[in-house]
């Protein structure tokens, strides 16, 4: 589950990390509220407007339609109604969204962190993840934080270092001091930085997190160590134990096909293809999708409609997989160990009737406890369905049709 930047940024003060601060606003009157409050706060009277969307690269994205950035410096109160103005409401357009963008619902509003001191400004990039390979958590990091980590990324890998983290034992001691070290700071800032590697590896341990990734991690002109950006997704498998994170979702920023599945219960994800998939089980919906593949289609969706699936199920997943007008074909593979075929065939059926008519092909392949009486109450029931036993048999049929 993706948290927007101000969420994230909310979990990590609680953990100690020293942030950017700023208030989130749905109006560009809210805005403004907030901007005189942060003002009232801080002193600062510039202020920086960054849109909250499910998405990198907002610095250089821009809106449709309106020369304006998804993230834009305000030097006064009428600049930053402005901006919310051009933002909210509108749809905004990265490298991470394609071309349609995603619509910006909220902005943050955060203090100006850029001021003069003792010294320049310096972002750093700083992630932490999984590395599966090693099981191990990895905290990665750069001197060269900022807009341009992909091209650092892409150009200059050496400039992007690693530090392995053993869960069983945690961060250690030295290993923070490393990677500060290894960023060139000393003095009070290597403190802070010391000080913000702790807490944020703390964070991600505690929630559950599957990435937490700060760009940049800013170096005050007065040596302090602040999270300006965060983007944060927690593993859903682990919700159960942080039931206030589980209400942080927003779900304006997910598909509403998969919203929907969701919700019914359904695990569901939207691909770009034209067969559609009915399986249970995500082992035998993987290998559904590759025999799709093989017979010349494209999988149009993964869905795995679990152990349960009688016709109220089955109907649900079949409108929601023909919400998608991309799909010429429906493969149904489902293997009968839990559930007998002859119960799932009978709920194609029912839910095939109570649908009314169906204007692509399906193909239904049921193995397992009863599957030849499955594929006889298939073929008696008068209804425009291929039945198959073996995969193979079904992957002729889906290329047969995907030929008409």
């Amino acid at each position: 589950m993706n948290l927007h930047e101000y969420q994230g940024k909310a979990i990590l003060k609680t953990f100690g990390v020293a942030i950017q601060e700023g208030i989130v606003a749905n109006t560009p009157a809210e805005a403004v509220a907030a901007a005189k409050k942060i003002q009232e706060e801080t002193g600062t009277g510039w202020w920086v407007i960054k849109s909250q969307i499910h998405a990198g690269g907002r610095g250089k994205g821009s809106i449709i339609g309106i020369d304006q950035r998804g993230v834009a410096l305000a030097k006064n109160l009428e600049a930053v109604e402005t901006i919310a103005k051009n933002l909210i409401g509108n749809t905004l357009v990265t490298i991470q969204t394609g071309e349609a963008g995603k619509v910006v619902n909220k902005v943050l509003v955060a203090q100006d962190v850029y001021y003069p001191g003792i010294s320049e400004p310096k972002e750093y990039y700083m992630g932490v993840l999984l590395d599966r390979a090693s099981g191990c958590n990895v905290i990665m990091y750069s001197t060269e934080g900022g807009m341009d980590i992909e091209d650092v990324a892409h150009n200059t890998p050496h400039l992007i270092f690693k530090e392995k983290i053993d869960p069983r034992v945690g961060l250690q001691a030295f290993q923070a001091r490393k990677i500060a070290f290894n960023l060139g700071l000393e003095g009070d800032a290597h403190k802070s930085m010391v000080k913000f590697v702790n807490s944020l590896y703390k964070a991600y341990d505690t929630i559950d997190a599957e990435m937490f990734e700060i760009n940049p991690v800013l170096k005050t002109s007065d040596n302090k160590i602040i999270a300006v950006d965060s983007k944060v997704s927690l593993d859903e498998n682990a919700l159960y134990r942080h039931s206030d994170y589980a209400l942080l979702r927003d779900t304006s920023e997910e598909d509403p096909t998969e919203v929907e599945a969701g919700e019914a219960g359904l695990n569901f994800v939207n691909l770009d293809g034209n067969v559609g998939c009915m399986v249970n089980g995500a082992g035998l919906a993987m290998a559904t999708m590759d025999i799709i593949k093989l017979s010349g289609g494209e999988p149009a969706n993964f869905l795995d409609v679990g152990g349960t699936a009688n016709a109220e199920r089955v109907e649900k997943a079949f409108r929601i997989i023909l919400k998608d007008e991309n799909v010429k074909a429906i493969l149904v593979n489902i293997f009968g160990g839990i559930v007998r075929c002859d119960r799932v065939a009978q709920g194609i059926v029912d839910a095939y009737k109570n649908m009314g008519n169906i204007n692509v092909p399906i193909i239904v392949r049921l193995q397992g406890t009863n599957a030849v009486e499955a594929k006889k109450l298939i073929d008696e029931s008068g209804l425009k369905v291929h039945s198959a036993i073996a995969l193979q048999e079904a992957a002729d049929l889906v290329k047969q049709v995907l030929a008409v």
